[in-house]
């Protein structure tokens, strides 16, 4: 049972840490020289920060195309691949990198978040992306694919994973030593999957996640409530928030986190660092919330988003200048609220999000 259906209250935070920040603009007002790369230092450091700062999880946006700035292509290392290194240097926090359902094969994708589970020790989490532009699919020489299809391989490949995740029972691995016998066959299961875009026999060469699934976050573009964990909802007022919240509950979704762009006051007010990113780079509009003040201003519009969302995924313009101010600001000011509890060391993602951790289907079909 998750915290809202108790009737406690609460909100889980996560961050969005790929790149500089949200803005467009954000590399050139990070600190970093010029043309300088970002490095591995600097990605674990976010993430360490984050971590200390309490926040439930960190997301990673990615691409099937690299991102290019100034006219020049910058380099950036996969999003499971950023997940994969912060596993090891963490200890709480969950990980969520973007991989995309049309440019990544599904039992390797599939396969990379079940290693990443086991790699952090249950908090791994996936957001599903769906990329469908036609340079995009190049990279894997495909072609387009109308609305229908796309929406037919995003269940498709959300399916298949959950089924890959629970082809290996819990208690499918024996480690005999008197017999030689490492697994019990009967506990692993071939799914035999046939798609319109691709088929999967199974199955997983790892076995089962440590949180039995990994947790699925959904952009609510996708149409994919009733498969996710999560929905991440990006509306631009707080009335279209929570509407498009209570639907994703309606259609299945556990849990619904809000997703918010923020521009904080700092050493210069909120406004003036906003116009100056601008000047540098066009911000299109996302359709997200978008908050730009101070500290306590955006305290009070994540108090207000609480009576509707479980979560809030914060979109910082700038990491290097805004994380530092949500994890002396605004983090404590909802702790203090009784809004915000951070992870502990050794919990599950799940067990962080309170959600329960699926039983197996195999296992539950033997009753």
């Amino acid at each position: 049972m998750t915290a809202r259906a108790a009737g406690l209250p609460g909100l889980h935070l996560a961050l969005e840490a790929d790149g500089d920040g949200a803005h467009p603009a954000a590399r050139l007002h990070s600190g970093r020289p010029a043309g300088a790369a970002l490095t591995p230092a600097a990605l674990r450091d976010t993430a360490l920060a984050a971590e200390a700062a309490g926040l439930t999880l960190v997301t990673y946006a990615d691409a099937p195309l690299p991102p290019r700035a100034g006219g020049r292509t910058l380099g950036r290392i996969e999003a499971g691949t950023r997940a994969a290194y912060l596993s090891g240097l963490t200890d709480r926090i969950g990980l969520a990198p973007t991989l995309h359902v049309t440019t990544t094969e599904p039992f390797h994708l599939a396969t990379q978040l079940a290693s990443l589970d086991h790699a952090s020790r249950g908090r791994a989490a996936w957001v599903v992306g769906a990329a469908a532009d036609a340079a995009g699919l190049a990279t894997v020489g495909r072609e387009s694919v109308t609305p229908e299809e796309l929406a037919r391989e995003i269940a498709d490949v959300v399916d298949t994973a959950r089924a890959l995740w629970d082809s290996w029972e819990d208690d499918a691995i024996v480690r005999d030593v008197a017999t030689g016998r490492f697994l019990d066959a009967d506990r692993v299961h071939h799914i035999d999957f046939e798609g319109a875009a691709f088929s999967v026999k199974g199955p997983l060469i790892t076995p089962r996640p440590p949180q039995g699934q990994v947790v699925v976050l959904a952009p609510d573009a996708l149409d994919a409530d009733a498969r996710a964990d999560v929905v991440l909802v990006a509306r631009d007022t707080v009335p279209a928030v929570a509407a498009r919240a209570a639907t994703a509950r309606r259609n299945g979704a556990p849990l619904a986190f809000a997703e918010v762009e923020v521009v904080l006051d700092a050493a210069t007010p909120a406004a003036e660092r906003l116009a100056a990113l601008d000047a540098d780079a066009e911000h299109p509009d996302t359709g997200r919330l978008r908050h730009v003040g101070s500290s306590r201003e955006l305290v009070r519009l994540l108090v207000e988003l609480a009576g509707s969302v479980d979560g809030v995924r914060l979109h910082p313009a700038v990491l290097a200048v805004d994380l530092p101010v949500l994890a002396a600001e605004v983090l404590p000011a909802l702790a203090a609220a009784g809004l915000h509890r951070p992870p502990v060391p050794g919990a599950t993602l799940r067990a962080s999000l309170g959600l329960p951790r699926p039983v197996n289907r195999h296992a539950a079909a033997r009753g």
